[in-house]
């Protein structure tokens, strides 16, 4: 198939690097716990700001939080956060950086309680699967269900921050939760 002939969701625009992202991960289901913290650390980062920002920063934010291992995550210490406070290459928030690392412990005992951080997720979903919209237009999905609300609200009294209920809907979009591609979408 051509470029010509490729339909997308709007929101990916033009640009290279979103539409990557949009045809080869968004929406596609993740079952591996890896990519899932991955993902948890990027849409935490990505409070208050516009997802291309911390897409574009992604190789940094790898490097930085190695290469997403969870235990390496959650045994950083606050010589670790002094360091990453000076690295340009990822969001440079105190709060964020010492949060990415209390959610790496509290993602750890997650697994621990569920057997998996997917486990965990999918306990929330009906019948334990995701979710696949039929929307004409991408700006018609919501930013937020009773399901993300559920989500963020366990998220939150188990300790987790940065992650109410619109990052929430984002990172299920994102993990393949749910699945909002457009109907017209060649990438549905």
């Amino acid at each position: 198939m051509s470029n010509k002939e490729l339909i997308r969701c709007g929101w990916c625009g033009h640009d290279a690097e979103y539409q990557s992202y949009h045809d080869e991960e968004w929406g596609k289901q993740v079952k591996d716990d890896k990519t899932l913290f991955e993902f948890l650390i990027l849409e935490s980062a990505q409070a208050g700001l516009s997802w291309i920002t911390i897409l574009r920063r992604r190789a940094n934010y790898r490097k930085a939080f190695a290469d997403f291992d969870v235990e390496k995550v959650a045994q950083m210490t606050e010589k670790d956060q002094e360091r990453l406070l000076q690295d340009s290459g990822i969001i440079r928030n105190k709060l964020k950086i010492k949060t990415t690392i209390s959610n790496a412990q509290i993602f750890i005992s997650i697994q621990k309680e569920f057997g998996s951080f997917y486990k965990y997720l999918y306990s929330f979903m009906p019948e334990q699967k995701p979710i696949v919209n039929a929307y004409e237009d991408y700006r018609q999905a919501p930013v937020s269900t009773s399901i993300s609300d559920a989500i963020s609200k366990d998220l939150k009294k188990r300790g987790i921050r940065f992650f109410g209920t619109t990052i929430c809907y984002a990172y299920m979009q994102a993990v393949g939760m749910v699945n909002d591609h457009m109907v017209s979408c060649s990438f549905r």
